[in-house]
């Protein structure tokens, strides 16, 4: 299995599907597109719950639970983030276990899932879903 660096552009329209929106979703405006580094991560707390945005370009932001779901320390958005075929991919900074952005699903083995939750960017603003 290779791990590459961020998607190239023609990757970035699968990214928009995931997560969608579903049925008791509560919309949270989380911070303006501009306080965040494309290709970093950042971590913020929404509602009680610590979370980790990720943008990896001028208009996409992806967001996952902040808690490593295998150590249980607040770590994620300090992972490394990357690439698996289609896969935006974040390795957790403490054991490596690498998990699709999209879907949160441990690609390293039989691993917890990690969370994500559905971004939407409207007039500049980052706004999270996250269950009500």
């Amino acid at each position: 299995m290779t791990t590459t660096l961020i998607p190239d552009q023609a990757r970035t329209p699968a990214l928009l599907e995931a997560p969608a929106r579903t049925a008791g979703t509560v919309w949270h405006d989380v911070c303006a597109l501009d306080d965040l580094e494309p290709l970093w991560g950042e971590a913020a707390r929404v509602a009680g719950r610590q979370v980790a945005l990720y943008r990896l370009d001028a208009a996409t932001v992806l967001a996952a639970d902040h808690r490593d779901p295998r150590t249980g320390a607040c770590v994620m958005a300090r992972g490394i983030l990357g690439s698996r075929g289609p896969a935006v991919t974040v390795a957790s900074p403490l054991h490596k276990e690498v998990y699709d952005l999209a879907t949160g699903r441990c690609l390293s083995g039989d691993g917890p899932a990690l969370p994500v939750h559905p971004v939407e960017v409207r007039d500049g603003r980052v706004h999270i879903g996250l269950p009500g």
